[in-house]
């Protein structure tokens, strides 16, 4: 039932707030992140929703390094939903 659950859509309450948790301080992440959502809001599962949390709790800096390929996730950060996301960041 979990893989279910992970698949499923976010809903619209829950997208708004993962939106208003990815405002960023770069504008450069900005464009990034507002591309993803322009492209993906409308099938954004739980999954990748968890992924994307994850790579905003880090700084924008880590996170722009990420974005640009400069670096890979580690730690917290290194698990399947972030690096689904991240590729998704990147197209």
């Amino acid at each position: 039932m979990q893989h279910v659950e992970e698949d499923a859509l976010v809903d619209e309450r829950s997208l708004s707030k993962l939106r208003w948790r990815c405002r960023r301080g770069l504008l450069e992440n900005d464009l990034f992140i507002e591309r993803f959502f322009a492209r993906h809001a409308d099938t954004l599962t739980v999954r990748q929703a968890r992924g994307m949390t994850q790579l905003m709790d880090l700084s924008d800096h880590d996170l722009m390094d990420l974005l640009m390929g400069r670096k890979q996730p580690e730690g917290e950060t290194d698990t399947p939903e972030a690096h689904d996301v991240l590729k998704m960041l990147r197209v």
